[in-house]
């Protein structure tokens, strides 16, 4: 039996997706402001003090605590509940802010804890713990591509997050390591050991253009990886899309650019 609500749901599109999920009446789900899309009329919307996990009932103290620790992984103090207060099922649908896919956890069958990168998680069933997992190895927080905070779900619903591009699933055995570039490291159980390695070679991390670092995951465990991180969009937009191109003012330049389309 779960403690948490019972809620189905269906993922709908390709590369720009939604999740609707299926509330039964006095069900709830919670998500991040601004993931909301569409609703059936009968569900009551309700801005909430931090996630309305059992985590938040030790007081007001301790809600301000708890809630306060959400503001470390850039997330706002308050998230929204959505609740079936009607009759029969009703729908309510939240969208991806950006390219790529959304990943369901079904905690109970995951060791009843995940740790995601910190702008990684949409919504979730009432009762899931929207927390922040503290990265304890120095050199993993500097150079791990998410500092030293990552956010933290537990409980035993469902939760539902956010990647770029297209998201792969790998199920390590013990003592396997996998090597990912940082900023494509999504999610991962709470059985993987995350550290960093140095590139070696001075060629490899002068000219690679790869950076210093690499992460590597050690299972036993299952990890989730994106092949385009926000980060890494992010800076093609503003290479391709700024108006200070290194070319721009000679003649060969102009040239460049009218024979790769740019102009």
């Amino acid at each position: 039996m779960r403690t948490n609500h019972e809620i189905d749901y269906k993922i709908y599109g390709e590369e720009l997706q939604f999740v609707e999920i299926e509330l039964d009446p006095q069900e709830t789900a919670v998500a991040e402001s601004g993931a909301f899309m569409m609703m059936d009329n009968g569900i009551e919307m309700q801005t909430i003090f931090g996630d309305g996990s059992q985590q938040q009932t030790g007081g007001l103290l301790g809600k301000i605590f708890s809630a306060g620790k959400r503001l470390l992984v850039g997330e706002s103090l308050f998230m929204t509940a959505f609740t079936n207060t009607g009759q029969g099922k009703k729908r309510v649908s939240f969208a991806a802010p950006y390219t790529g896919k959304i990943i369901t956890f079904d905690l109970q069958q995951l060791g009843g804890k995940i740790i995601a990168q910190k702008d990684a998680f949409l919504c979730a069933a009432k009762g899931v713990s929207i927390g922040i997992e503290f990265q304890m190895r120095l050199g993993t927080g500097i150079f791990g591509g998410e500092g030293f905070i990552m956010e933290k779900l537990e409980g035993d619903g469902l939760a539902f997050a956010h990647a770029g591009g297209y998201v792969i699933e790998r199920d390590l055995q013990p003592g396997e390591i996998l090597k990912v570039d940082t900023g494509c490291v999504v999610a991962y159980t709470a059985g993987v050991d995350f550290d960093i390695e140095f590139i070696r070679g001075v060629k490899n991390w002068m000219f690679g253009g790869e950076g210093l670092f690499l992460a590597k995951l050690q299972g036993p465990g299952k990890v989730w990886l994106q092949s385009l991180p926000i980060s890494r969009l992010a800076g093609r937009i503003m290479q391709y899309g700024g108006s200070n191109r290194k070319e721009e003012g000679s003649l060969l330049g102009g040239l460049g650019n009218l024979l790769d389309g740019r102009e």
